[in-house]
């Protein structure tokens, strides 16, 4: 089984602002090209959550539907997919604060794909561009990661809490 892990920090996001825009996938379209279709379907109040997934990935699309479990006080999401195109899939948010008005974002994730041949080959994609929607995602919801500069654009007014990202570039 593969892993990704991940972790941004935000100066400027509060942990709980932070979480709040993470625990809305269906803007993940919005801020990633790559991210096809996220549909949300709640279930009972304090309850998991189910959503559908559409991503491209190479030169196809990958759907999988998933389970999401938000911890609202302990400021974590974790993700279990019930139904799709990896053998297995699952995974964690977690936020917490990061100085006095930042926040830490850590992002992990499980995958299997079932094909033990293909895998030497699928497996190191399949983690490479679920690190960079996760970052591109991240960096569009909270900014660039404490540390990192902001990537050049035409426009060099302060950045936006939300931005939209097309063709692997932030617009």
């Amino acid at each position: 089984m593969r892993s990704v892990e991940l972790e941004h920090r935000s100066p400027t996001a509060g942990p709980h602002e932070a979480y709040e825009r993470i625990r809305d996938f269906a803007r993940y379209p919005e801020l990633v090209d790559t991210v096809r279709e996220v549909t949300v379907h709640p279930g009972e109040p304090g309850g998991p959550v189910r959503s559908d997934w559409e991503v491209n990935f190479r030169n196809g699309v990958l759907g999988w539907t998933e389970e999401d479990v938000f911890d609202d006080e302990g400021l974590t999401i974790s993700f279990t997919q019930t139904d799709g195109d990896f053998e297995e899939f699952s995974g964690r948010w977690e936020v917490s604060a990061d100085g006095p008005a930042g926040c830490a974002v850590r992002f992990t994730a499980q995958f299997d794909f079932g094909l033990p041949s293909l895998a030497g080959i699928i497996d190191p994609v399949a983690e490479r561009v679920l690190r960079e929607n996760i970052r591109l995602v991240l960096t569009s919801l909270l900014g660039a990661a404490a540390g990192t500069p902001e990537p050049a654009t035409a426009d060099t007014a302060p950045a936006a809490p939300v931005r939209h990202v097309q063709a692997g570039r932030i617009a």
